[in-house]
């Protein structure tokens, strides 16, 4: 507990309450100007033993057989294939903007069937498509896998996952996405969170420091921009992207995760005036098995028989005080008086919420 608390402490130390400017291009994006998810479907080969088990996934086979029937193979309809060096994979890739035909771009491989491992494989051409069914790129290149495993008698042992590899440069684009740089007149900027005061210095940042009435805010998000035409766009969205803005304080918030037991608050977070008492307690629960043997002339059955002890001990817990926190450093510290475990605190805050007292937005993931 104390050291949870102890490296809070130690963040707020190193990044103090006072905001530092960043720029605009951190705080938002160009509207229009976005990635694109790519799929496809393909098989990986030159596996070592590690591929599917064809008689459990049969589209396996039939995308060996179909693919050796485009290249003039013919297998007879009564064989039954049985592949050990073969994968069936689905490929991922972001097509990024601007991308143009002949540029190269990173594809993943993931396993949908039941392969070991895809290490040392190699990806064949699989055709990568958009969400409007258009072939975008063609992939195919040697898999990087970042794990090792072996298996021997029975027993075997794994680093990192196996059923997923990475072909650096393994797509080739085919067809452009087109994007448009603004709308018209003018381009759009996107903040990367809602805040109506982070718009509104954006906006006197941008008249103030480049032209007056250039920008205006539409709502806590959009930002609309006069920008020139053509050529000089370019050079234009350069010069916003780098002005320097104090983004608005965030709202404040404590992340619990209940299955990790974290706790996470922003600088934000402020406690009222409350009470707290925390107290634990501990039930023991001990079984002592023992075995009931009956005399050698007795006509008796040997038993067994289970003791059970129950202790319940409940440590004192005394009434804290927690005064008025104004800043994350008195949260801290009045928290750590309290002596309470990580998963303790999570029933802490909720209650300190429910009572109040708790001047934050509680966020459970």
């Amino acid at each position: 507990m104390k050291k949870v608390f102890s490296v809070l402490l130690a963040i707020w130390v190193l990044h103090p309450f006072a905001a530092s400017a960043e720029r605009i291009k951190d705080l938002a994006s160009i509207q229009g100007v976005r990635d694109n998810q790519l799929i496809g479907y393909g098989i990986v080969v030159g596996l070592d033993g590690s591929g599917d088990q064809t008689t459990q996934t049969p589209f396996t086979v039939q995308s060996v057989i179909t693919m050796l029937s485009q290249m003039g193979v013919n297998m007879p309809q009564s064989t039954s294939l049985q592949l050990k060096n073969v994968a069936a994979v689905v490929v991922t890739a972001m097509l990024p903007p601007f991308a143009k035909p002949g540029q190269t771009i990173d594809v993943t491989a993931s396993s949908i069937g039941n392969a070991k491992s895809l290490s040392g494989g190699t990806l064949l051409m699989a055709p990568l498509k958009g969400a409007d069914g258009q072939i975008y790129a063609m992939a195919q290149g040697n898999l990087l896998v970042g794990g090792v495993g072996a298996s021997s008698g029975g027993s075997s042992v794994q680093v990192n996952h196996l059923s997923v590899g990475r072909v650096p440069s393994g797509a080739t684009v085919e067809r452009a996405v087109p994007t448009e740089l603004g709308q018209g007149g003018f381009i759009n900027l996107e903040l990367n969170s809602s805040d109506f005061t982070t718009a509104s210095r954006v906006v006197n940042a941008i008249n103030g420091q480049v032209a007056p009435d250039l920008a205006s805010a539409l709502d806590g998000r959009m930002i609309q921009v006069r920008a020139p035409a053509g050529s000089e766009r370019v050079a234009f969205i350069s010069r916003i992207e780098n002005l320097e803005v104090v983004p608005a304080e965030g709202v404040a918030k404590v992340i619990i995760n209940a299955r990790t037991g974290s706790v996470v608050m922003n600088q934000a977070v402020t406690l009222l005036p409350c009470a707290v008492a925390h107290g634990n307690l501990t039930v023991v629960i001990n079984a002592d098995n023992s075995v009931s043997q009956p005399n050698p002339l007795a006509r008796g059955k040997t038993v067994q028989t289970s003791n059970a002890t129950i202790d319940i001990k409940s440590e004192k817990g005394s009434v804290v005080q927690l005064p008025n926190g104004v800043s994350l450093t008195d949260v801290v510290n009045a928290l750590n008086s309290i002596g309470a475990t990580p998963q303790d605190l999570l029933s802490i805050l909720q209650a300190m919420k429910s009572a109040g007292a708790l001047r934050a937005e509680l966020q459970v993931i």
